[in-house]
């Protein structure tokens, strides 16, 4: 029977009127999504924190927050310098208070100019202020021993977790058993399996060893690959390094193998690195995907398609709540490329101060700076012994930091002894001259 106008005017005064929006009724995928970081236990935690404000007795004093990857809410400080070019662009009266350092506000001056209407209240283009995309690439270039990244392959975003869905949206096509499937790990950051429940993509789980602290395996790779087939279409593989939640570094030896196996599966790599500053077992070291890539040489280096992801959440800076981040992409189809640029734009930019941070990050004090010095002491090093470390980790050669001996305040020195034989003097003294000039060249 059709309804009069009156007669919807009756029910709704009557209470008869239906939500629209309804858990019957609302996007299903939606429904799907979970994520334990941030679950019931969390929503739990929070309620016995509000209890203990209220003054109800529990057998502790307080909630420690330890089921996410927030440095800060743990205790960890900020580091200074990276707070002081951050308020300096926020509030550029500061630049002419004598509290901060002149090298700061150097830096802070710069991206300032950068900024439209040199304000960081404006927006940025949509893939990131073009000097910040330029100093990320610089950066990368250093890590990875001189291979060249492009600024324009580089796109900032609201953390690595904005990237990786930005990536993932690309990718996820078809229905039915044409569905893209993605390769996660298992265990997995929970971001992965819900990006791709809200997506309605098939989650294709391989498992790491456990018995081999969480070791990534090819033939697990392949298994998982397989039966995925059988209902779904695999495009892109997904690895996280260093591990999360696991902690596990892979080998070179381990991502050469991977690359190879993208390559003859025709997968999409999908390389989270977000805790790549955070190596600490004896004999690991973080290998970028793209470095190891770009040095097997073609056709790997010339065809197999990457992303690679990176934040200011993790390692030393734990700037977990301004959200700065990017994503470099090799290889990518220039037109998806394109309708990469336009899925950003819907989003107009990401936040400028996580951009502020991403570039102090990438671009540290230099040793000649006067922030240097703090800045290496609020990493727990000092300047001298980062530079003992440096020249041992990369030429072999142990030598002593100056401050174990006493320096003048702004100085820096290391002692080294040199017995018989003799003729081992010069190319000892070649290779330090060497090094000195490589860590000038990078940290000034």
């Amino acid at each position: 029977m059709a309804w009069r106008t009156g007669d919807h005017s009756q029910a709704a005064a009557g209470g008869l009127k239906e939500k629209v929006l309804t858990l019957d009724t609302m996007n299903p995928c939606v429904r799907k999504v979970e994520y334990a970081v941030r679950g019931p236990i969390v929503l739990r935690a929070l309620e016995l924190e509000q209890e203990l404000r209220q003054g109800v007795k529990k057998p502790f004093t307080e909630v420690i927050r330890a089921n996410i990857g927030d440095a800060q809410a743990m205790g960890q400080m900020p580091i200074t310098f990276l707070r002081q070019v951050l308020a300096l662009c926020v509030h550029p009266d500061l630049l002419n208070s004598p509290d901060f350092p002149d090298d700061a506000k150097r830096r802070a001056e710069r991206i300032l100019q950068a900024c439209g209407g040199h304000s960081l209240g404006a927006y940025s283009i949509s893939s990131g202020t073009q000097l910040i995309r330029e100093d990320v690439a610089r950066y990368i270039e250093r890590r990875d021993g001189g291979i060249p990244a492009d600024p324009n392959n580089i796109f900032l975003s609201t953390g690595a977790s904005d990237a990786i869905v930005t990536l993932l949206k690309l990718l996820v096509a078809g229905e039915g058993r044409t569905r893209t499937g993605v390769l996660i790990p298992i265990p997995q950051y929970p971001l992965y399996s819900a990006a791709l429940a809200e997506l309605n993509a098939v989650q294709v789980d391989y498992y790491l060893d456990e018995e081999r602290a969480w070791a990534l395996d090819v033939a697990e790779l392949r298994r998982a690959l397989l039966q995925a087939r059988d209902h779904c279409r695999p495009r892109a593989l997904c690895i996280i390094n260093p591990g999360n939640p696991t902690g596990q570094v892979q080998t070179r030896e381990c991502i050469e193998a991977v690359i190879r196996f993208a390559f003859e599966e025709g997968l999409f790599l999908l390389a989270d690195e977000v805790y790549q500053d955070n190596v600490y077992a004896e004999g690991s070291q973080f290998h970028s995907f793209k470095k190891v890539l770009t040095e097997m040489g073609p056709p790997y280096a010339t065809r197999q398609e990457l992303a690679s992801f990176h934040s200011v959440s993790k390692g030393y800076m734990g700037e977990c709540g301004f959200r700065g981040g990017y994503v470099e992409v090799v290889n990518m189809d220039a037109a998806v490329q394109q309708q990469m640029q336009k899925l950003r734009s819907v989003r107009l930019c990401p936040p400028t101060p996580g951009q502020v941070l991403l570039d102090v990050a990438v671009s540290p004090p230099a040793p000649s700076d006067p922030s240097f010095a703090q800045f290496q002491a609020e990493l727990g090093l000092a300047p001298d012994m980062f530079f003992c470390l440096r020249l041992l980790e990369e030429t072999g050669i142990c030598v002593v930091p100056g401050s174990g001996f006493g320096q003048r305040e702004g100085t820096y020195h290391f002692r080294m002894t040199i017995l018989p034989p003799m003729e081992k003097l010069r190319p000892l003294l070649e290779t330090l001259s060497q090094f000195h000039a490589k860590f000038t060249r990078e940290y000034s």
